[in-house]
């Protein structure tokens, strides 16, 4: 259990220990010691976010995992400031001997070079395009987009190319690319999903500290309903006894939007984000962190995590039928159905590189 003065404020996670599952070497703070360095130095100074630049070969990456919708996708930034204590995309930082705690949100890496990387990609012989997902490992639109804009470069390959794109983002800074969206919309070429957690901002500052306010999120996706782009609404993660009972309050609020679209995914613990949202519900809600994590693992076959492909976004039991249920009549009365975006492939053109037209 932490006490007060652990407290980590405006961050999600509340430690960033190294996991051990890869053999790194751990550290650990002697009490006493840490005591006399504050005495000598003073309390330690506030955490700082930092950006690396980094330049990869290739920026495209290939899946074919089963339960997922796209085969390909776009991550700009490795990290991400948002800091959501349930993010599945934390264990990444593990990866690279940085913590999936404090490291993943304040540790971040931009990838300056993507538009180009991607425009190579696109002009290769044989290319067969298939929408590209953006915002499926951590945000495109996270608060160091505002100086780096690699999202709205990528955009404006897409555009250029008339390549199909998809965006997933917790943020209202969407809106900064509107020009190009309505664009690409027009061209059935883009479908953006905006995720809402909760409608509480006191809750949402706790879950997922540097996100924008759940009112900012909903007016973003008024704003694109109103500039005739596709959008969705996922509430993600639904998390028991925390943010479920604002399922019925959100459906209602978009369907009265124009938001035709919606789902729910739920709560997932991979590898180190189990720890560290029990280390957050020790801090922020001890008093019903057993309750949830109950049924947490009451959903996922008595673990705190089902990693299984198809099994991992369906929970199980009791406790998921029932939110399922509330989905589904929040849903009907709210006038949502089951929108399908289907986006427009059969128009890509293949960039030009290097000044040289391509030949046909």
């Amino acid at each position: 259990m932490f006490h007060v003065e652990h407290f980590v404020k405006g961050r999600g996670a509340q430690s960033g220990a190294v996991p051990t599952r890869f053999g790194l070497a751990t550290r650990e703070v002697d009490g006493d010691w840490r005591d006399y360095v504050q005495m000598l130095d003073g309390p330690p100074v506030k955490l700082r976010t930092t950006v690396t630049e980094e330049l990869p070969k290739s920026i495209l990456t290939f899946n074919q995992s089963p339960d997922v919708p796209f085969d390909r996708s776009i991550n700009a930034y490795r990290g991400c400031e948002h800091g959501c204590v349930y993010c599945f995309a934390r264990p990444t930082h593990a990866y690279h001997d940085l913590s999936p705690g404090l490291d993943f949100e304040t540790k971040l890496f931009a990838k300056p070079d993507a538009a180009m990387l991607l425009r190579k990609t696109l002009a290769k012989k044989g290319y067969s395009p298939k929408p590209i997902a953006m915002g499926t490992n951590t945000d495109p639109y996270q608060p160091i987009e505002r100086n780096y804009r690699i999202t709205r470069q990528i955009l404006e390959v897409c555009l250029e190319t008339r390549h199909p794109v998809t965006i997933t983002t917790k943020s209202d800074r969407v809106l900064m690319d509107a020009d190009l969206l309505t664009e690409l919309a027009r061209e059935k070429l883009v479908a953006v999903s905006i995720s809402v957690t909760t409608l509480d901002p006191v809750l949402s500052a706790k879950l997922e500290p540097r996100c924008a306010a759940p009112a900012k999120r909903l007016v973003a996706l008024g704003e694109l309903v109103e500039l005739g782009v596709p959008v969705h609404c996922s509430l993600s993660p639904i998390i028991p006894a925390i943010t479920d009972e604002f399922i019925e309050a959100t459906i209602a609020r978009i369907g009265a939007l124009g938001v035709q679209s919606a789902n729910w995914i739920p709560l997932r613990l991979p590898h180190e984000v189990a720890p560290l949202f029990r280390e957050w519900l020790g801090v922020h809600y001890p008093e019903r962190a057993s309750k949830v994590m109950g049924i947490v693992r009451e959903m996922r076959g008595g673990r705190d995590n089902d990693p299984n492909f198809h099994s991992r976004f369906n929970p199980q039991g009791v406790w998921a039928d029932l939110i399922r249920a509330r989905f589904r009549v929040a849903c009907r009365k709210a006038g949502i159905g089951k929108a399908r975006f289907e986006l427009d492939c059969s128009r890509f053109r293949a960039p030009e590189v290097g000044g040289q037209l391509r030949l046909l």
